[in-house]
């Protein structure tokens, strides 16, 4: 069975279970996403979506956040962890918003990169996420059951990215890279025995 043939069972399974897949942080618009994706680095949603609803009512929108100072923004996300890094990269944030982009949320890779706090993976989701731009942002849970599918050898999220892109067509990726990571985290957790049930029932070994 070759690599495509598997990503296309992989795919159409996905779609069996998750034929509809919200966007798992919530947000109102690109720049609470982005916020939201930078906090959820080395912590879980659930908690990112626990602390944002009175952050965002206090700082919702970069000029908010700005006029906040950093051990103000510390104590709003204390329960996240690297809450200091977070909070001091959250401010900056803004104000180069502010400072670059007249308070907007860019949408090219380079600009969004550019931001503190915000790397390929963060930049990926909110091309994906906040405009609709093809993206596959891969997190652990996408590297880990790619490698387990046998759909990349990549040693790392870069490789395991670019291989995603070339065995699933462009229009399918904002979609499959969510579809993907709820299954990681239902059937598949990285603690613990895990249910992966795609693997062993639809792959030859």
């Amino acid at each position: 069975m070759t690599k495509k043939q598997r990503a296309k069972i992989v795919q159409e399974e996905l779609d069996k279970i998750y034929p509809q897949v919200p966007i798992p942080l919530d947000h109102t618009d690109p720049y609470t996403l982005m916020v939201a994706v930078a906090l959820s680095a080395q912590t879980t949603d659930k908690k990112v979506n626990q602390v944002t609803p009175e952050l965002f009512r206090i700082a919702g929108t970069p000029q908010r956040m700005a006029r906040l100072e950093v051990d103000q923004i510390r104590e709003l996300i204390k329960e996240i962890g690297l809450s200091n890094t977070k909070a001091k990269n959250l401010k900056r944030m803004a104000e180069l918003l502010l400072e670059r982009h007249n308070g907007a949320v860019p949408q090219t890779y380079e600009e969004l990169e550019a931001l503190p706090g915000v790397g390929h993976k963060t930049a990926s989701v909110v091309m994906s996420q906040g405009f609709g731009f093809p993206a596959f942002p891969v997190d652990t849970h996408i590297h880990r059951l790619m490698t387990q599918w046998k759909l990349t050898s990549g040693k790392n999220v870069i490789e395991t990215e670019k291989d995603a892109k070339a065995l699933w067509p462009e229009e399918s990726w904002n979609k499959l890279h969510l579809q993907i990571i709820y299954y990681g985290r239902e059937y598949s957790p990285a603690r613990g025995k895990g249910n992966d049930f795609i693997t062993p029932m639809l792959f030859e070994k």
